[in-house]
């Protein structure tokens, strides 16, 4: 047996890590004296010392780090009066860096700095270091979500050559282009977003047919058609990716001189589109489809809010009451047709974070979803499928959404806690469908376990990924799937309005030597957009955490009803009913020792018997809030 591998380290905050090989699927746990100084993303060599058991992963020791993988960190600088010492935010680098009095610049104590490794640590010596940027006081406006953009490296600004380009681009449809695209400017389109959403790219309609059926018009903006392949704009999407959202701020994939200009389908302006036109039976199912290049023009901006309310009230007054009617029964029937097919629908509220107009959170609370949300979400998920099965039999060059079934282990796993409450994921290593899941979610609905379940289950699935070979949907219990409807912000999208462009152009007869050619880049680019989306996902999350833990720290001494979200062998994690998490550690629990139940997912005290499931109702205290570390820590009442 091979003893030797070469794999990333994944550094842990206590000093021990794991390192995932390309051979093996399980990781490599490297104990805290066995690291050998690796740093989280190093790539390293190792040498397995333990075989794996049932009950543990096998175990590996770094013999060498072969490649590190970033020489920057932030963090914040201790001042002394000959030297000073960087702490990095990345809580998995284990080492401060040591930074010399000729190397700390005009940085002052407790300042936030951008921190380059002039040496790695070695043995018990710490890493050293030189300042190269000042970020400002920990407090200071704007700070931390600057702080985010320089550790995880983002590109921030555009380069000058990129943004000239953007502006060298007409902010008016062209002319000569109209007579070869189906013109529908004359019909009722609307795009209902946000109310504070800037780049419009998808808008709708929908039609009811003599025979009784439905033709709804997916319009997507013709993004493509201005960023052209190999310009400077096009380099710069692929090396970004997709656009990251962090609350105050966007770092958008395209400047916004095309993302809110001519690439947004603004209301009473000219747009060049990609239509799909789908006529869909009574029961939701796409009896014929048609793609084309279109010019719209909206006929009114709307929000979700707007046209919920227009529903609620029966407004019939309102002149296009009748048309979001029809659209409100395509999407009910969508729904249901989902819902038959095993679609999972996950009871997971998302976070609204209010902040003030110095960057500072102000108020948390749970993302108000209306009907309306799930409407136009029907009507994109079915645009994305259909012309997913489209290319798919066309056999062309494509880059797919891909979510897999999830491992049996996994199901397994869940199930123990599941049988606790009475439920069960039904079915076997080789037949697991995604309506034993949907049964279990339909289940619960309401319930007061809900929530919780519907956490678990989404850790039980899969991450959803871009490959450039279909493999289905299990979450969405759909055999074709793509990203087509979002081509302003995903790179994934902008390539598939290329490919379908070159297929539309070309009467679907490409060279073999195009062929060649996009069937290259879709491998190429689907894998670089899986790992912005990693990279975008994780700076999101980090920027809700720091501004949840930011609106928590003046709330030391409050008491709050919150629910059990998650049990551990170190604590309770308990939820809010504002969204907000927090860990109560066993000392904070109870004057007694606590037994962890690791299958059933129980803690009991061992004097009063008291027991702790995940989904029971808690009342807590806040103890602990600090954004800097990103901890909130609750005590039992």
């Amino acid at each position: 047996m091979k003893k030797d591998f070469t794999g990333i380290f994944r550094g842990n905050e206590k000093g021990f890590g794991f390192v995932k090989v390309e051979e093996q699927e399980d990781e490599i746990y490297i104990s805290r004296g066995n690291t050998k100084d690796a740093i989280d993303g190093d790539e390293v060599l190792i040498k397995i010392i333990e075989a794996s058991r049932e009950d543990r992963h096998q175990e590996g020791k770094v013999l060498k780090v072969l490649k590190h993988n970033k020489d920057t960190f932030v963090g914040v600088f201790q001042k002394s009066r000959n030297f000073g010492f960087v702490v990095p935010d990345d809580r998995k680098v284990n080492s401060d860096i040591f930074i010399s009095k000729k190397n700390c610049g005009k940085a002052k104590n407790n300042q936030k700095v951008v921190a380059q490794i002039t040496k790695f640590p070695q043995g018990n010596k710490s890493a050293e270091g030189k300042i190269i940027e000042i970020l400002g006081y920990q407090d200071q406006a704007g700070v931390d979500m600057l702080s985010l953009v320089r550790e995880y490296d983002l590109p921030y600004e555009f380069p000058d050559p990129v943004i000239e380009e953007a502006n060298s681009i007409k902010q008016e449809v062209a002319k000569k282009d109209i007579p070869y695209r189906l013109d529908l400017r004359e019909k009722e389109i609307f795009t209902i977003d946000g109310e504070d959403a800037k780049d419009l790219d998808d808008a709708v309609a929908v039609e009811k047919l003599k025979n009784g059926n439905y033709l709804l018009n997916v319009s997507i903006a013709d993004v493509s058609y201005y960023v052209k392949e190999n310009s400077l704009l096009d380099r710069e999407a692929i090396v970004r990716g997709t656009s990251i959202y962090m609350l105050d701020r966007v770092i958008p994939m395209l400047p916004k001189e095309l993302s809110n200009g001519i690439c947004s389908l603004n209301q009473g302006e000219d747009r060049f589109a990609l239509t799909v036109l789908m006529e869909i039976d009574q029961n939701g199912k796409v009896i014929s489809s048609d793609i084309q290049k279109s010019i719209i023009n909206v006929t009114k901006r709307m929000s979700y809010k707007e046209v919920q309310a227009i529903l609620d009230e029966l407004d019939q007054e309102n002149p296009y009451f009748s048309h979001f009617k029809r659209m409100a029964e395509l999407a009910n029937i969508l729904k249901q047709r989902r819902r038959l097919a095993g679609s999972l629908e996950l009871d997971i509220p998302e976070s609204k974070i209010v902040l003030d107009k110095h960057g500072i959170a102000v108020d948390v609370k749970k993302y108000e979803m209306y009907f309306t949300n799930e409407l136009i979400e029907q009507f994109m998920l079915t645009a994305n499928e259909t012309v997913a099965e489209k290319f798919y039999w066309l056999e062309a060059p494509f880059i797919y959404r891909v979510h897999e079934v999830p491992d049996m282990e996994k199901i397994e796993e869940l199930n123990k806690f599941l049988w606790n409450l009475g439920y069960k994921i039904k079915g076997s290593k080789d037949n697991i469908h995604p309506k034993a899941f949907a049964e279990v979610l339909e289940e619960i609905q309401g319930k007061p376990e809900e929530r919780v379940i519907s956490n678990l289950v989404l850790r039980t699935l899969k991450i959803a990924r871009y490959e450039n070979e279909n493999k289905g949907h299990f979450g969405i219990a759909s055999k074709y799937y793509c990203h087509f409807t979002s081509p302003i912000r995903r790179y994934p999208d902008l390539f598939i309005h290329r490919i379908i462009s070159r297929y539309l152009e070309n009467n679907y007869q490409l060279t073999e030597e195009q062929l060649e050619k996009y069937q290259e880049q879709s491998l190429r680019y689907a894998e670089s957009s899986s790992d912005r989306e990693k990279i975008a996902q994780k700076v999101e999350r980090d920027a809700e955490d720091i501004k949840k833990a930011e609106f928590m720290q003046d709330k030391i001494g409050e008491e709050y009803d919150g629910i059990i979200s998650s049990i551990t062998s170190f604590g309770v994690f308990v939820e809010l009913e504002n969204t907000v998490e927090g860990l109560i550690r066993f000392d904070d629990l109870g004057d007694e020792y606590f037994i962890y139940d690791e299958n059933k997912k129980t803690l009991q005290g061992e004097k009063s018997k008291k027991m702790y499931k995940i989904g029971d109702s808690i009342h807590i205290k806040v103890i602990f809030a600090d954004k800097l570390t990103r901890r909130i820590d609750f005590a039992s009442v």
